[in-house]
């Protein structure tokens, strides 16, 4: 059987894989427990699973405009005048199959082969995947611990080439928690402008930040660079809506219809029913996001704690997002259980098979020396793989 080059090249996500393992784990009885995938553990609200029923029995289930509702863009443009003090006209949405579809949009729309994506390091592991499969070619900008992850003018001129269309900011991040500040952002956002770049602003964590961090929308700070930047978010975090698929994109009119076109031929509208829901969840209150924002900086604190009292493992306190990047770069080289640990995938792998605890690697978010905890699961588990890491390094390490 043929395949293609581009589909050869594309590898799997290591978040879904880690999580699968775990999930057959489960199913077959053993006491696994589980920190990979980006997925709050809250249902629903209520409300918004009304919302789908009602339009169900409404009859509320043929095609609708392939870049959605001109009512779910009205209710997308009324959120991002009320949460973040933008203008835009439904001209400037696309409602999408999920955040994921929105950036393949983007990518498909911006990139000719061998144009050029920025993604700073550590990075969501679909970043580079997606531009390879637009025919881009991802530019790895490397952030650490010493810089709070964060990416500053002056790396960003060290990649600058005459193929870079676009720099990739997500705030707040995913795997690494940060949160880039209103000067910051400004920082990278004049500079991208001065370059004519586009700015892909990744938004879908904006209501989960902690510790008095702001999140800011880039496209805020200015008209030109409101036109440059491509707002993406989704209703999946805020409203615990991750299997609904609703994800969607703000940028200027003429961008936004050419992935509207894109959208048109590769999958047609996102699923209607959703979009109903997607009304009424942007439509509505905050209060279940503040509810499960207050349990998420519960869990943080906790885990944090835990894990820097643990030897041989450390990590930063996020300010945003459900993550936690352990460091385990001390045990890099070093030999648990018989086997001599290269980077994250080989603790991770051990770690499932000695201890039932899945985290992801982090070497496929370009950060090959960390593992990622998410703490959108409840407390009694955050306790228990704890535990279990503790005793693992504990008795493992020789």
């Amino acid at each position: 059987m043929f395949i293609s080059k581009k589909a050869a090249r594309v590898n799997p996500s290591t978040t879904l894989y880690i999580d699968s393992k775990f999930k057959a784990l489960k199913t077959s009885g053993v006491d696994a427990v589980g920190f990979g995938t980006g997925e709050p553990d809250f249902d629903t609200p209520q409300h918004i699973k009304d919302a789908a029923i009602k339009a169900l029995a409404d009859g509320n289930t043929k095609y609708t405009p392939a870049s959605g509702l001109p009512a779910v863009k009205q209710a997308v443009c009324n959120k991002l005048k009320r949460d973040n003090g933008l203008d835009y006209e439904i001209s400037n949405i696309v409602v999408s199959n999920g955040a994921k579809h929105s950036l393949m949009n983007i990518f498909t729309a911006i990139c000719d082969p061998g144009d050029e994506i920025i993604i700073p390091t550590p990075f969501w592991v679909s970043y580079p995947e997606m531009v390879s499969m637009a025919d881009g070619v991802p530019v790895f900008v490397e952030t650490t611990a010493a810089d709070d992850f964060k990416v500053t003018p002056d790396k960003l001129d060290k990649v600058l080439t005459s193929r870079t269309r676009a720099i990739i900011i997500n705030s707040p991040s995913n795997p690494t928690g940060m949160v880039y500040d209103k000067d910051e952002l400004l920082a990278i956002a004049n500079w991208a402008v001065k370059n004519d770049l586009y700015i892909i602003s990744d938004e879908v964590y904006e209501h989960l930040v902690y510790d008095g961090a702001e999140h800011v929308s880039l496209a805020t700070f200015s008209k030109e660079i409101k036109e440059h930047t491509i707002i993406v978010n989704a209703v999946s975090k805020t409203y615990a809506m991750t299997g609904w698929r609703i994800g969607y994109t703000a940028s200027n009119a003429e961008l936004a219809k050419v992935m509207s076109n894109i959208q048109s031929h590769g999958t047609s509208n996102p699923n209607t029913i959703a979009q109903y829901a997607a009304i009424t969840a942007l439509d509505g209150s905050l209060d279940a996001v503040y509810e499960m924002r207050t349990e998420f900086i519960k869990r943080r604190n906790y885990m944090v704690e835990k894990i820097n009292e643990i030897d041989g493992v450390s990590c930063l306190m996020p300010k945003g997002a459900f993550y936690v990047m352990m460091n385990m770069e001390e045990l890099v080289g070093k030999k648990l259980y018989g086997k001599e640990i290269k980077n994250s995938d080989d603790f991770a792998e051990l770690f499932l098979e000695k201890a039932l605890v899945a985290v992801v690697p982090c070497t496929g978010f370009g950060a090959p020396n960390y593992v990622r905890w998410s703490y959108a699961t409840s407390m009694e588990s955050i306790e228990k793989g704890l535990d279990r890491l503790k005793k693992f390094l504990a008795e493992g390490l020789e």
